[in-house]
């Protein structure tokens, strides 16, 4: 594989082909998206995530200001590639109105559905907008909280978009990534690779009438870095206190460093 080239599941495509083609497996999921997740992880991947909203731990009444007073000014979260709003609005149930949360996305399929279950909803302190993880639209030093939940290995240049959620965070904000990983459990790793090839498409098929789609999300997986070279990824960018919390057996890891 050159420079120019990148994965898009176990094919090897041009690096400007990648993003479209991601763009067409979301397009297609993007209305049984958090069904499939349920489905798929057997209800697993909502105690996931709220591991990562622990971890953001948004203050419920704003950011915190001097000797632990709370100010007025709302705490603010970007979610990348969350387009359809499952992390925001957890975020902001735990913060209430004090937090104020941006999804950013770049398929508007998914961001469609986001809006919508917002306004089911009646949040007004969440927008979604559309937009590139490698060229986020937002100023430097923007946010309080970056996160990214089962995103970063759609990215067709990692590295870019590290450094892009590290240009928007303000310092002393973290960043949070939720992100399948490798299993580290002798036996469990290989009933694992089984349920992943042979269940998961069939489910995606039955479930979004497109197999293919999950058999790429499911090769993504086993193409994505290991949570050690991740670590160093996420430390080349400019994060610091780096660390990885693996979950499920390693099935999950979620990643967090610090903008100091």
């Amino acid at each position: 594989m050159t420079g120019d080239e990148t994965h898009f599941g176990e094919q090897t495509v041009p690096l400007e082909d990648k993003q479209g083609m991601v763009d067409d497996v979301f397009r297609s999921v993007a209305r049984r998206y958090d069904l499939m997740n349920d489905l798929m992880s057997g209800g697993v991947h909502r105690a996931w995530k709220n591991a990562l909203v622990t971890a953001v731990n948004p203050p419920t009444k704003g950011r915190p200001g001097r000797l632990d007073e709370k100010s007025d000014t709302p705490f603010t979260l970007l979610d990348v590639a969350g387009g359809t709003g499952d992390i925001a609005f957890r975020v902001i149930e735990a913060g209430g109105s004090g937090t104020r949360a941006t999804v950013c996305d770049i398929n508007a399929d998914m961001l469609v559905v986001g809006r919508e279950r917002a306004a089911e909803l009646g949040l007004s302190n969440v927008s979604f907008e559309e937009g590139n993880a490698e060229d986020l639209p937002y100023a430097d030093r923007s946010f309080d909280c970056v996160t990214i939940a089962f995103g970063i290995r759609n990215v067709p240049r990692i590295e870019v978009a590290l450094g892009e959620m590290y240009r928007v965070l303000k310092i002393g904000g973290r960043f949070l990534c939720l992100e399948f990983s490798a299993v580290d459990v002798p036996g469990i790793d290989k009933l694992y690779d089984l349920y992943s090839f042979r269940v998961i498409p069939r489910v995606g098929q039955w479930v979004t009438g497109d197999r293919e789609a999950y058999q790429y999300l499911v090769e993504s997986i086993r193409k994505f870095p290991k949570p050690k070279a991740f670590a160093k990824m996420i430390e080349a960018a400019g994060f610091r206190r780096v660390t990885v919390t693996p979950m499920t057996g390693g099935v999950v890891a979620l990643h967090s460093g610090w903008k100091l």
